[in-house]
């Protein structure tokens, strides 16, 4: 048994944690196969973006690239490889995967959460929201059978991996988990009403502070539900809040939803799907808003990839997934921490 406070190098600590390592590259070999088999090219986005990504509790890392006169820029660490992935696909690339490197800044350190992780991003060209939702669940039984792991667990959680997916829109989980009609706080084209989600959620027993905007409060709530999703079965919860989607198209059926979704097992949060935005226009207002909400929060905003906006009015209708490529190695290998399955954790 490793000693408390031994370095993850130490030779017995990294013995006890060799098998699970052994176990993520037989995983990692099983899906590129998995991605080869269905016609996929696996592609190497570069990690150094002009913007790390425009989410407003998203934050990067920046840098300086120093050119041969001293002149100097910001660059950043991407948090995702979605733009440049995107602009592969307007380049004419169709089935796209990658297992990115990305890095996370003001993350605290977490059995969930690291600041550098694997993100295995992909891409379906021309192709429905349903069939990425469909390869995620299939990655997450390959997972299963790759370790030979019949039930995973995380805490107090467990889920049969190859047992049928419950879907769930995230109007239904508020309703069933939190006791909010979600629905009803959001207008014809998604946009929250504050004042309406806050009454909601004090009627039933949500604490709302008089600073918290609508997200706020979604994301205090949402929160809450999390926990409960992906026991006994994966849940596939999907059709969040417009306004909860900043790359994602809305839904054909309903305009105040979109075509996003997450992937829970055991009550994590393994992967994040969208049916794509296309139209440059709009992705411009989105990001400009969510780089208000930042400012707003956090006092700095992020610049806007202007060669992806551009990329954007060329690609083509696409459907995409950012997984959780450690986290799902530690469910599959039964491992308590994503830093037991990392060869080298975070410092």
């Amino acid at each position: 048994m490793a000693k408390t406070g031994s370095p993850w190098w130490a030779p017995h600590r990294h013995a006890d944690r060799r098998p699970a390592l052994a176990s993520r590259g037989l995983i990692k070999k099983a899906f590129r196969a998995h991605f080869e088999a269905d016609g996929f090219t696996e592609v190497e986005c570069g990690a150094l973006a002009v913007s790390p990504g425009n989410e407003a509790h998203l934050a990067g890392f920046a840098t300086e690239a120093i050119a041969p006169d001293s002149s100097r820029r910001t660059l950043y660490l991407h948090t995702s490889p979605e733009f440049a992935a995107k602009k592969l696909l307007a380049a004419g690339e169709t089935r796209i995967f990658d297992f990115a490197r990305v890095f996370r800044n003001r993350e605290t350190v977490t059995p969930l959460h690291v600041p550098e992780f694997t993100m295995l991003e992909w891409y379906r060209a021309r192709e429905p929201y349903a069939a990425v939702v469909a390869d995620s669940l299939d990655l997450v039984r390959l997972a299963a059978a790759t370790t030979g792991l019949q039930t995973f667990s995380y805490r107090d959680r467990s889920c049969d991996p190859k047992a049928e997916a419950e879907w769930l829109t995230v109007g239904e989980a508020f309703q069933r988990y939190a006791g909010v009609d979600l629905l009803a706080t959001l207008d014809g084209a998604g946009q929250g009403n504050r004042e309406s989600l806050a009454a909601a959620a004090r009627t039933a027993g949500h604490a709302v502070a008089d600073n918290d905007n609508w997200a706020d409060i979604f994301s205090k709530i949402i929160v809450t539900i999390e926990g409960k999703l992906g026991q006994g079965r994966p849940t596939v919860l999907c059709e969040y809040p417009r306004c909860e989607a900043a790359l994602a198209r809305a839904s054909a059926h309903d305009p105040r939803v979109s075509e996003r979704f997450e992937l829970y097992v055991c009550g994590v949060e393994l992967a994040n799907g969208f049916g794509e935005l296309t139209d440059p226009v709009e992705q411009r207002a989105r990001f400009e808003a969510e780089m208000a909400e930042m400012e707003r929060v956090y006092g700095e905003r992020y610049p806007i990839d202007e060669d992806f906006l551009a990329a954007l009015a060329q690609m083509p209708d696409a459907s995409g997934v950012a997984l959780g490529f450690d986290r799902l190695v530690m469910l599959a290998t039964g491992s308590r921490s994503v830093a037991d399955v990392l060869w080298t954790p975070a410092p």
